[in-house]
């Protein structure tokens, strides 16, 4: 048999449907298969190149030696290079080893499409496949009932490097964050988790962002079946999956996509919008049909062959804009005369089409921090299709807003309430991510003013404000028990903190609000809709307080919640109610077991004393800086 027999998983509708950027599922066509031809075990290879004079794979085999096993090309100009090699195994490391058309030029890339890649610095690709046997079946029977948008979205965010070390130093693996990730999250009652980018990377300090192998989970912490361990473990627990994905940029590392074969295969030729400044990383040509083709692939490949529930979609403001980041004459405008990159949009839309045609109880999540109008509108509609949006101005607001001294809040109230101007024009989700505790910005816990005492409250008062805030939410790790420290990727969180009263009372009010947001009905069912939420009172300036009333599908779930921002108590204070029928207190952020003070009223009957345009009203016991919840 001969170093590289002719053999191809395409058929001519493959190939039409590559060429016209409609194929997703490209992961079962190129890279590396281990298969079998005329008896013959081996790996089949199959490469984009069309610039290339030759493709070779080189490997361990043999002895990374360039032109012992070239692959043939198709002959209908697809600019596939494809091709058996006997005797390739599993495991067997690679790369390919390519000679340009263009100028002469030999570059030597990893596989675009392997499935696991060696641990950095090293590159090469491995040739690989699992057999894990998935055990969801439970959650996978349910996730469409459990995944929608009239459902819980509580998310914690979470970088697997930095999580929790072993020896002082350690990352865990994939099977160690199985069991102790999915004990935690599952004990602090998150209904999701979000990773930040697992897809194989080489650089730690870019916490994953600037990806190489787009269809390989890292290496650092485990093979591939050891992440769908993980996957399979929080979904037993009822927890769903969501991942970043990264196809706004990528970096130009000699082994990557960029110039991949002596041409800007995957980046845009004109520099103008194929280079992003900010990060120093190339971005991908949407306009080109098979690059679109990749991409979705990859989209697709992490919900179908992980099981992930959601994608998480980093700087698509940095995708949607021709400009973004640019000076004057560093970009160029479109055919009607914009800013908009039509071509990234018409990408955008297609990708939530295709994922959410093809998966049932999926969602994408848009990190869009601009005001582009329709990014969770239905692509039917002229939206980009998203299910949800990050609500970017709402997060930067509520931080301005905390980080002043209560003394001052009063003049700055409609801080707080500006965002429910705002708050249905998308289906956002609240968060606080990694982005806000790095680069100087300080812990969440050290944005807030005051004595220990006042920190610890305040950060009590911003959880419960955010979870009753109408929209999904997420948390970045270590928010959750008041981490002091600014998050450190080489580092693990400080977990120590937690032996202490006021950090394990953080970790107590987590788990409360989320037991609370996922078992009343009021704070879900409507929380992307306008009549789910309604104010009582958002301009008490005197006493700088907010109260509104959280709406469900039926009248008697709905909540009350009254917010004072200032370490004064307010006794006595009077609030118009919309029934006449009890009050019971559901969450009372100032509760000793957080460490609070205590202060609040259990229940409370309304008398018909007409106040904020009801006909009843209550004489309540605010805590200070205190959220309280009636139902």
């Amino acid at each position: 048999m001969s170093k590289v027999v002719s053999h191809s998983f395409f058929t001519e509708f493959d190939i039409n449907l590559f060429k016209g950027g409609k194929h997703f599922r490209l992961y079962n066509k190129l890279g590396s298969h281990l298969t079998e031809v005329d008896g013959v075990k081996g790996t089949y290879f199959a490469v984009w190149a069309p610039s290339a004079k030759s493709v070779s794979v080189i490997g361990d085999f043999n002895y990374w030696t360039a032109g012992e096993h070239e692959l043939n090309v198709r002959w209908d100009s697809s600019g596939i290079w494809e091709g058996f090699i006997p005797g390739v195994d599993k495991g067997t490391k690679y790369k390919y080893k390519i000679h340009s058309n263009n100028n002469d030029i030999w570059t030597e890339k990893a596989d675009p499409f392997a499935r696991f890649c060696e641990q950095p610095p090293q590159t090469a690709s491995l040739v690989w496949e699992d057999n894990h046997k998935w055990k969801d079946d439970t959650w996978m029977d349910t996730r469409e009932a459990k995944n929608g948008l009239d459902r819980p979205y509580s998310v914690y965010e979470v970088h697997l490097g930095s999580w929790k070390k072993k020896n002082g130093w350690e990352s865990l693996s994939y099977l160690e964050l199985a069991e102790q990730l999915a004990d935690y999250v599952e004990e602090m009652g998150f209904t999701h988790v979000e990773f930040m980018p697992v897809m194989e990377y080489p650089y730690d300090p870019s916490w994953g962002y600037q990806i190489t192998g787009y269809f390989a989970p890292t290496s650092r912490f485990g093979k591939p079946e050891d992440f769908k361990v993980l996957v399979d473990a929080l979904h037993q627990r009822g927890v769903g999956v969501i991942l970043d994905w990264v196809p706004s940029h990528f970096p130009e590392d000699a082994h990557g996509l960029g110039f991949f074969d002596g041409s800007h295969l995957y980046e845009h030729p004109d520099r103008r919008r194929g280079y992003h400044p900010d990060w120093k990383s190339l971005i991908f040509n949407y306009g080109r049909n098979e690059v679109r083709a990749f991409l979705i692939s990859n989209a697709i490949f992490w919900l179908d062959q992980y099981h992930v529930d959601g994608l998480r979609v980093d700087a698509v403001a940095s995708m949607l804009y021709l400009d973004y980041s640019r000076e004057d004459g560093e970009w160029e405008p479109n055919m009607y005369g914009n800013n908009e990159n039509l071509e990234a949009m018409s990408f955008l839309r297609e990708m939530n089409q295709e994922v959410y045609a093809s998966f049932k109880g999926i969602q994408t999540i848009a990190e869009e921090s601009t005001a582009f109008t329709g990014v969770t509108k239905p692509v039917h509609y002229g939206g980009l299709g998203f299910g949800m949006k990050w609500m970017m101005g709402w997060m930067h607001d509520t931080l301005e807003f905390f980080k002043k001294d209560p003394i001052h809040r009063s003049y700055d109230l409609n801080m707080i309430s500006f965002s429910l101007t705002y708050a249905f024009t998308e289906n956002f989700m609240l968060p606080f991510s990694h982005d806000e505790v790095v680069y100087g910005k300080q812990s969440l816990l050290y944005r807030m003013p005051g004595d220990e005492w006042q920190r610890f409250a305040n950060l009590r008062l911003l959880f419960g404000y955010m979870f009753t805030h109408p929209g999904g939410n997420l948390l970045f790790m270590g928010g959750e028990f008041g981490q002091s420290s600014e998050w450190n990727f080489q580092e693990s969180l400080d977990w120590h903190l937690t032996q202490y009263d006021f950090h394990s009372g953080i970790q107590e009010v987590i788990k409360d609000l989320n037991k609370m947001y996922k078992t009343n009905p009021a704070l879900y069912e409507k929380q992307f809709n306008p009549d789910g939420f309604q104010w009582i009172e958002y301009n008490d300036q005197e006493n700088t307080v907010i109260s509104y009333i959280r709406k469900g599908n039926d009248p008697k779930d709905d909540l009350i919640i009254v917010c004072n921002f200032t370490p004064v108590p307010r006794e006595n204070y009077r609030l118009g109610v919309p029934k006449t029928s009890t009050l019971k207190l559901v969450f009372n952020s100032d509760d000793k077991k957080y460490s609070g003070s205590g202060m609040g009223k259990k229940t409370m009957k309304p008398s018909k004393t007409s106040w904020n345009g009801y006909k009843q009203s209550v004489l309540m016991n605010l805590p200070p800086l205190g959220v309280v919840v009636y139902k």
